[in-house]
């Protein structure tokens, strides 16, 4: 195993560059076919940082690509999307030549700025997705995507005029938006997958709140149940609201509220001693929860027993 070098790649012009490409036809925005990039001895087993947004089209690959905790060999249409300042890694096989095939859309953060879509990008979750929970296209959804990359493609290779930036613009929100919807179609055709997920989860909670140590550890984060596992926080919540209507931490809570109603139902604890028990650093924050979801405080809930 090769130590991996980290590189950062702050601009589209530096990418370019250090992989082999001509200068780009736009400082700030760059479509490449991952066909035309040259191996670039060291890069074999690297990490990288880049300091734009990148979205790849990617299939074919003799390397496996590593984000987050999971890596994964191409063989098929699969988009990635990573944000600027996030790492990633590449590993491929020393003394074999490096082959990639399919898109890349580099787009820098200053081509957004004064735009709408500079904040709204942020709300795009898949852009904190792991490796292993990339956008699997069909053919069809794989041309629709190719597409509108290729438009972006035309648009900046043309002469710059005070269009050029609105155009490009409402053509990547509307590859976002297509890959939202073929997401929202990944969650329901993977739902036997998913449903694994959410029964593991159900058993994580369970055990979680069953263990002893519950109050010194405190209520279980978002972060900690996705590690438990094994997938982002984003797409663990963004999943099970495509599921069950509810995100990570109403699921959360609505454990927590299980495990009160039978410990106010069945135990002479008080309710201070219960938000304790619970993992709460405060009783008021236990009640204003319990009250939140149930319209009724934690006594008159006991009291409705007797």
């Amino acid at each position: 195993m090769l130590d991996k070098q980290l590189y950062r790649i702050n601009t589209i012009s530096e990418y370019h560059r250090v992989m082999g490409l001509p200068k780009p036809e736009h400082p700030l925005v760059s479509v490449i076919n991952l066909a035309t990039i040259s191996h670039q001895p060291g890069m074999e087993a690297a990490s990288i940082v880049f300091g734009f947004y990148s979205i790849s089209l990617k299939r074919n690959c003799n390397i496996k690509f590593k984000y987050g905790q999971q890596q994964y060999d191409f063989d098929e249409g699969v988009m990635f999307f990573i944000s600027p300042g996030q790492v990633f890694g590449i590993e491929a096989e020393q003394g074999v030549p490096i082959k990639r095939s399919g898109w890349l859309l580099l787009v820098h953060p200053d081509f957004l700025w004064n735009t709408p879509l500079a904040k709204t990008i942020r709300q795009y979750e898949y852009f904190s997705y792991s490796v292993h929970e990339a956008l699997f296209l069909s053919d069809k959804e794989e041309t629709t995507i190719l597409d509108i990359m290729q438009h972006i493609d035309q648009e900046y290779r043309s002469n710059i005029d005070k269009y050029s930036q609105n155009v490009i613009i409402a053509q990547l929100e509307l590859l976002l938006t297509y890959s939202e919807r073929f997401y929202q179609r990944q969650f329901i055709t993977r739902k036997i997958s998913n449903h694994k997920i959410l029964e593991r989860l159900e058993v994580i909670l369970e055990d979680y709140f069953s263990g002893e140590n519950i109050a010194k550890k405190g209520l279980p984060t978002v972060q900690y149940v996705a590690g438990e596992l094994n997938v982002s926080p984003g797409y663990l919540s963004v999943m099970l609201k495509s599921l069950t209507g509810q995100s990570t931490q109403q699921h959360i809570h609505d454990k927590v509220l299980e495990k009160a109603k039978e410990k106010l139902s069945t135990t002479d604890l008080t309710v201070g001693e219960i938000a304790y028990e619970l993992g709460f650093e405060h009783l008021q924050s236990f009640s204003k929860l319990f009250k939140t979801k149930t319209n009724l405080s934690p006594l008159e809930f006991r009291q409705s027993f007797n």
